[in-house]
């Protein structure tokens, strides 16, 4: 096995573990609880639930990201960590990288799976559900990354959980707009405008890691 094999093993049972924060399961009951309580704030009005919910349900799947901000780089920086695997040769970004793949699969497909029970509590038809289960697999690799991305540029500030999640959402606004726009326009080119914007996130993200990770060192 190799060691970023071994290092993505660890990195996925540590953010799955309640150690850290309640796991995978407290952004997930945050995603659907959100879904559950839209219709109570706008009515019973199908049409205006139909409208509005896959806006909801982006807007839902970004907060359900961002919720472990604190704990993707900030423990393993205070504990030395990146020292130790930069003394066994393995370079921040990489580091970065696989961080960003284990904080994909930690919420990502279990986020997928959720939105079936969202979509059929906000009215959404089969076609819509489809268009949105496609976008949000196109953009979730890209709020993985951006948040990887700044959790590792506000490691150590004083507050930075907070600032943290302040910069995440302008910075995820692009991929909420293609996102959500895949559903209002009905065709694939959402779809693939936000597939674009996570792509160029996921490969900017373990160079601005792995700088931010150095600086912070």
């Amino acid at each position: 096995m190799s060691a970023l094999a071994r290092l993505l093993a660890r990195d996925l049972a540590l953010l799955l573990s309640a150690r850290r924060g309640g796991g995978a399961v407290l952004p997930v009951l945050f995603f659907l609880a959100v879904a559950m309580l839209f219709p109570f704030a706008v009515g019973p009005d199908a049409r205006l639930l139909a409208r509005a919910g896959g806006g909801v349900v982006w807007v839902a799947a970004l907060l359900a990201a961002i919720l472990p901000l604190d704990r993707l780089i900030e423990p393993d920086l205070e504990l030395g960590m990146f020292d130790q695997w930069a003394l066994r040769g393995l370079a921040e970004e990489a580091v970065v990288m696989v961080r960003v793949l284990a904080h994909w699969l930690s919420f990502a497909p279990a986020l997928l799976l959720a939105t079936l029970p969202a979509a059929a509590l906000l009215g959404l038809d089969g076609q819509m559900t489809q268009s949105l289960l496609l976008g949000l697999l196109a953009g979730t690799p890209g709020l993985a990354a951006l948040g990887v991305m700044v959790a590792a540029i506000t490691a150590g500030l004083k507050g930075g959980a907070a600032l943290a999640g302040l910069l995440v959402i302008p910075l995820a606004v692009p991929i909420l707009i293609f996102g959500a726009g895949s559903l209002a326009s009905g065709g694939t080119s959402g779809v693939a405008l936000c597939g674009a914007a996570s792509l160029l996130l996921v490969a900017i993200a373990p160079f601005a890691g792995g700088a931010a990770v150095r600086a912070g060192r």
